[in-house]
């Protein structure tokens, strides 16, 4: 059943398509459908995704959602390349109140996963990115394969890792989160199931059965007349199903690296982790340094500032001052002032690759342009994100 069809069980969406939604016997499945744009995330969508959750949420007859990406006739796979870039772009410049509620909402939706009362499965296959790793870190189950890729690569456009990126990367061991924060390095499945951010690998040709294993009536205990069951029982019931598809991932490439990362990333300012690297002739430290001088000397502060406040806040404060944030980066310099206007402008619309930053070195960041962007632009009580619990 596709989001478009007529259901008395399902709410209208309005993404046209771009959701498809269906219960096979007690799973709400969800499947991103944009397969060309890498099922990157449209306002509809965010609205979709939301009205599904908290629609089934209610329903009795659910006990679990799962989400996946819709896939490309021989292409390798997309979860969710991450939020729509080119709308933002479009956005920022035709000053667009679309782009605001954009955050808001998909914001909300990022803490609604984060406290489902339900077990909610996600399925990361392939590109899962930026906006994707917020609709799937707040998962019960995340499962990877050997297709995987995750990263919040956004500094590489003049942002930072938002979505609730700036509490789940403080999460990670270390000082791995600041590593990945500010290089957007992509992680394997190794990678992630290491550092926390994935539970379990399935290899890509197994999902559909997994699927079909979690619908199947007889995996139910004591068949579709005892729903609703226990956390427990459906806990169970997942776990049974991902049994005989689940892989050992191993270790994955950073462990090698963990030791100079938390050396060169505990350092507590930009320009002191950039100073670390330059005087390690390694060649980790050398390709990570190389990294660094391509993403925005501005947004990398910024997002060290936020990983760092992010340890010690709950995801709630987390979000409202990703939300203060996400606006400064188009408010702050509006238009094509913007460093998130312009990285966008040269990875997706210009396509040149070469980024104008300002400022354009780490050097030249000072305390006072980056403390702007700390100050809420609302007062507590009318702050769009202020019922978050």
């Amino acid at each position: 059943m596709t989001a478009s069809a007529s259901s008395s069980s399902l709410p209208e969406l309005v993404s046209g398509g771009q959701v498809l939604a269906e219960q096979l016997g007690d799973i709400g499945v969800i499947t991103l459908n944009r397969a060309n744009a890498l099922n990157a995330l449209s306002l509809g969508m965010v609205r979709d995704l939301t009205t599904l959750l908290l629609h089934w949420r209610e329903d009795r007859s659910v006990s679990a959602v799962l989400v996946q990406g819709a896939g490309r006739a021989g292409k390798a796979p997309a979860f969710c390349a991450g939020g729509d870039i080119r709308f933002f772009h479009q956005a920022a410049l035709a000053g667009n109140p679309q782009l605001e509620d954009f955050f808001t909402e998909e914001y909300a939706l990022n803490h609604l996963i984060h406290r489902y009362p339900k077990p909610y499965i996600a399925l990361m296959d392939g590109i899962c990115m930026g906006g994707g790793m917020g609709i799937s870190q707040g998962a019960s189950v995340r499962v990877v394969t050997e297709l995987s890729k995750l990263a919040m690569p956004e500094t590489h456009i003049g942002l930072f890792p938002d979505v609730g990126g700036g509490w789940f990367l403080a999460r990670c061991p270390g000082h791995t989160g600041e590593y990945l924060a500010l290089t957007g390095q992509t992680l394997t499945a190794a990678d992630a199931i290491s550092l926390g951010l994935a539970d379990a690998l399935v290899p890509s040709a197994a999902l559909p059965a997994l699927v079909a294993a979690l619908a199947q009536p007889s995996a139910v205990p004591g068949g579709p007349a005892d729903i609703p069951h226990t956390t427990e029982e459906i806990a169970t019931r997942i776990a049974a199903a991902l049994k005989p598809h689940a892989q050992t991932a191993g270790e994955g490439s950073l462990a090698a690296h963990r030791s100079a990362i938390d050396l060169h990333f505990s350092l507590p300012t930009l320009a002191a982790i950039e100073a670390s690297l330059a005087s390690d002739d390694s060649e980790f430290a050398k390709a990570t340094l190389a990294t660094l001088h391509h993403r925005s000397p501005m947004m990398m502060a910024v997002t060290l500032e936020l990983v760092r406040r992010a340890r010690n806040m709950t995801l709630a404060d987390d979000l409202r001052l990703e939300r203060d944030l996400v606006r400064h980066c188009f408010q702050l310099r509006p238009g094509t002032a913007s460093e998130t206007v312009e990285g966008i402008r040269a990875l997706a619309v210009d396509k040149d690759h070469h980024p104008h930053w300002n400022p354009p070195h780490i050097a030249d960041v000072t305390p006072e342009l980056i403390a702007p962007f700390f100050a809420s632009p609302w007062p507590a009580h009318v702050h769009p994100l202020r019922e978050l619990d």
